[in-house]
């Protein structure tokens, strides 16, 4: 399925698009009151920063996920960032999304209405970097905010670029990003169970534990995706291809008797990772399909 693109941002300009709708119309209210400023036809002048914020909606682009956003951004724009009004924003549950578009695109960070000028105009001129805001998230996801400090700091670093697009099915996705750890593979592989034919594991609902979650996963197993990072997925989940979780087997998990998981956020803040034992990750997952609980809470 094809989405509209985005339009060109005048120079200066940073799109504020909205991702919520009811009945077709676009919830601009609470965002809007959260991040006052001044009205300028159909943009929004921020009173700390020099950037302004155009408003543009089509219900064509609702729920869509900040790792969408980077495919839909015509040739010759030249803004840094595509801020989302989604549905945290929407709902004044969150600030709005900043999802970066040069650096490593289709990552996000919050960034709160105090910050968001400041920081608008930094990128701009090159005195700020996405990094810097990636490096400055709580667990949250929030650009300094008031939160407790992640239990895993997401990377930043680059190793390589030019991956091909993630499998478009409805399932939990475990990619293979390390190749130099063959054992600690082997052994990741018996933890997960046998394997049918089209490389999904096989839960045995009669075998659980009570309270225990099975482990379901398309297991990902191509060098296409050695030295994937966190960064990077978000962009490469195709459109509306309901995934629900995408997990990394670096060598940090191989390397690790408990198996702990890079697992990479892809809605709420996309990019930002945690670390799952993969005991824990088949509850995980189930939490997550059926929204019980949100990405912040496991970290």
């Amino acid at each position: 399925m094809s989405y509209p693109m985005l339009p060109i941002p005048a120079a200066g300009e940073v799109l504020l698009v909205s991702t919520c709708y009811e009945d077709d119309r676009a919830r601009w209210d609470q965002v809007l009151q959260t991040l006052g400023g001044r009205r300028d036809g159909d943009a929004l002048v921020l009173a700390d920063g020099v950037v302004r914020l155009r408003l543009v909606e089509n219900p064509r682009w609702d729920s869509l996920y900040g790792g969408n956003f980077p495919a839909l951004v015509p040739a010759g724009s030249q803004a840094p960032v595509v801020a989302l009004a989604d549905i945290p924003a929407a709902y004044g549950e969150g600030a709005v999304l900043l999802v970066d578009l040069c650096e490593v695109p289709g990552r996000g960070v919050r960034v709160p209405t105090e910050s968001l000028g400041r920081v608008l105009t930094g990128l701009f001129a090159g005195t700020f970097r996405f990094d810097e805001l990636v490096e400055g998230m709580d667990r949250y996801g929030d650009y300094r905010g008031d939160g407790e400090e992640p239990a895993t700091r997401t990377p930043t670093a680059v190793i390589r670029t030019s991956f091909p697009p993630l499998p478009a099915i409805e399932a939990t996705l475990l990619v293979r990003t390390d190749f130099n750890d063959e054992g600690g593979w082997r052994t990741l592989l018996d933890g997960l169970g046998e394997l049918d034919d089209e490389n999904r594991t096989q839960v045995d609902f009669e075998d659980l534990e009570e309270g225990e979650a099975g482990f379901g996963a398309l297991v990902v197993d191509d060098r296409e995706f050695e030295s994937l990072q966190p960064g990077q997925v978000p962009v490469l989940v195709p459109s509306k291809a309901d995934v629900t979780m995408v997990a990394l087997a670096d060598a940090v998990t191989l390397a690790d008797p408990a198996l702990p998981l890079l697992v990479v956020d892809l809605y709420d803040t996309p990019g930002q990772a945690i670390r799952i034992p993969l005991a824990e990750a088949g509850s995980m997952a189930a939490n997550l399909e059926i929204s019980n609980m949100d990405f912040a809470e496991f970290g």
